[in-house]
Order: C-alpha cells, then structure tokens, then sequence
C-alpha cells in the first residue's frame, strides 16, 4: 500500500511538471536561475525532451508499468532537481528533497527494488 502511495505521488508530479510546461507561462526567474534557464531554452531541444520524459515516465509510474526503468530514468532528473535547488533556489528545496525521499523509498525499500539493487551487484 505505501509504494503504491509513493509511486503515485511520484508518477503524479512528474506527470503534472511536464503536462504544465506546455500549458502554462514559467514565472520570471533572477540571478543564477535564469542564467541556467537561458542556457538549457538556448538548446531549442532541452526542455521538450525533458519534459517529454517527465511525462512519459510519470504516466508509467502512475500506471505501474515499468516502475524499476522509470525510477532509473528519473533519478538523473530527480537529482538534479535537487541539486539546483540546493545552489541556486532553495525555496524549492523542500519539494526537491520530498521528491528525492520518494525515489529512494521506491528503488531501494520497497516492492520494486530487486530489479534496481541487481544494478549494484557486480
């Protein structure tokens, strides 16, 4: 029951995050912040690809299809989320590190980590 929880929460804010990109005007940024933004829109690809995985993926966790791929795939993205936040807003850090708590619980401690912790064995 409680890595059915987590998962869709999980699956649901990766889900909501990509589905808004596209839907939604992002608030004005400063400093430090709008300088990586800049950086990641000046690509032209970036944020579609990331927030096209960030759907894709978030729909298969909140199916529960391809859990143990979604949770590797996202934790690149989870960590940098977490990351970012931590060096340059971290008024979002606690989201981040909520995020972050999901994904650990997911991959490692829960239904779903056999496959993941194979990834560790030599």
């Amino acid at each position: 029951m409680m890595s059915t929880i987590a998962r869709l929460l999980l699956g649901f804010v990766f889900l909501g995050s990509g589905v808004a990109f596209f839907f939604t005007t992002p608030p004005p940024l400063e400093g430090a912040m709008a300088d990586f933004f800049k950086g990641m829109a000046a690509t032209g690809y970036f944020f579609y690809l990331l927030k096209g995985t960030e759907i894709a993926f978030g729909f298969l966790l909140m199916l529960g299809m391809f859990v143990p791929l979604a949770l590797v795939v996202l934790a690149p993205v989870i960590l940098n989320i977490f990351l970012v936040h931590a060096f340059m807003a971290p008024e979002g850090l606690a989201l981040a590190v909520v995020i972050g708590a999901l994904e650990i619980y997911l991959a490692f401690f829960s239904k779903y980590s056999g496959p993941i912790k194979q990834l560790f064995r030599s």
